[in-house]
């Protein structure tokens, strides 16, 4: 048909069923698996839900607007209500970002006592504050500041040039810096954590391989019990006892001067007998793999989004500078097509969202 552009409507049409679809199942499985309710997790479902209302309150607008050539044929009340929802949910997918990097370097920071289970306070703080502060950048457009004199009803933008600088830089230009530095910490405490780790594991072989030297060079006994036995305290007095403990009295036997087995006293070794050390050893190892996932979140995130904001901005700001609208189109596609690669990345990147996916799309397909 003449005017109007069916590629984009069709593009449009499966963008937001992709987005819809895969977002309702990142959120599924966060509720519904246990392996996966994590706090970061509920960051996740955060973003997945800012996602979710895109594709149902800004997208199909959106669409009908490119079908139309780019053209509003709709009321400008309308399209201020389009445009309070855009900026909105997209200053709300940056906050979430955000909020996640800052919990994930709480978390890094202070790690015995993050609550790698439950929302706390903490937390639920920053999940509230990502929604408010995101309104409180939008809510000027429902205040009435997108009309201002001239206005050309035939297009839907945001009028205000001032409004367009404050709004970018404050769900941008801001927000991005931050959590890069955030993430750069977080990664170099995770490096040091792990050479630390590291260094105590070769502490603890070397201090075993010393041990079972020690015991090799004792004098053969026909109970002795196996090698690496439990600390065995120095005997101090000839004349009394030795204060062993029952499995270990085969140390007490004749083979060694006055019939005594000398002994060793080994108090480097650590022998861990918690079994929730062990518990909390494996969250973390899971965290540290679902961390992961976050910075192709982020580097994507900021693929699709940069390239609209800088020109949304210059366009703004420099009245000479001619911004194509077919380019400004393609740069606007590109900010929402990243709605629909998060749960792609989790499910190439992430094991249990990966398991999750499979079985639920194997169960609806059988």
């Amino acid at each position: 048909m003449a005017g109007h552009n069916v590629l984009a409507l069709v593009f449009g049409v499966l963008l937001i069923l992709f987005i819809i679809f895969g977002n309702l199942l990142v959120c599924l499985s966060v509720f519904t698996e246990r392996a996966l309710k994590t706090t970061t997790n509920y960051f996740i479902v955060s973003l997945a839900v800012a996602d979710l209302m895109l594709a149902v309150l800004v997208l199909p607008l959106f669409v009908y607007s490119e079908f139309q050539d780019g053209v509003w044929t709709l009321s400008t009340a309308l399209c201020d209500g389009l445009m309070t929802m855009d900026v909105l949910l997209c200053t709300a997918s940056i906050f979430n970002l955000c909020a996640i990097s800052v919990d994930r370097f709480i978390a890094v920071l202070i790690p015995l006592n993050y609550n790698r289970k439950h929302v706390d306070t903490r937390q639920a703080v920053l999940l509230s504050a990502t929604w408010i502060l995101a309104l409180a950048v939008a809510s000027p457009v429902m205040f009435g500041i997108n009309n201002v004199p001239g206005r050309d009803p035939t297009e839907c933008k945001l009028e205000n040039d001032d409004y367009v600088l404050y709004s970018s830089v404050c769900s941008f230009f801001i927000p991005c810096p931050i959590m890069l530095l955030l993430y750069c910490g977080m990664f170099r405490g995770l490096r040091r954590w792990e050479e630390s780790r590291k260094a105590k594991l070769r502490s603890s072989i070397q201090a075993c391989r010393k041990l079972q030297e020690a015991a090799a060079s004792l004098p053969p006994l026909a109970s002795l019990p196996p090698p690496l036995p439990p600390i065995i305290e120095r005997d101090d007095g000839p004349d009394e006892p030795p204060a062993f403990a029952p499995s270990d009295r085969a140390f007490a036997t004749s083979g060694g001067k006055d019939g005594l087995v000398k002994t060793v006293s080994f108090t480097e070794i650590r022998f861990p007998a918690d079994p929730r050390k062990r518990k909390r050893a494996k969250i973390n190892s899971r965290e540290r793999k679902a961390m992961k996932v976050l910075p192709v979140v982020v580097g994507t995130f900021l693929f699709c989004w940069t390239p609209f904001f800088v020109l949304h901005t210059m366009r703004a700001r420099c009245q000479d500078c001619y911004v194509p609208p077919v380019l400004m189109s393609v740069v606007t596609w590109l900010g929402y097509v990243n709605s629909a690669l998060n749960p792609v990345i989790y499910t190439i990147f992430n094991t249990e969202f990966r398991n999750f996916f499979k079985k639920f799309l194997h169960r609806c397909c059988s």
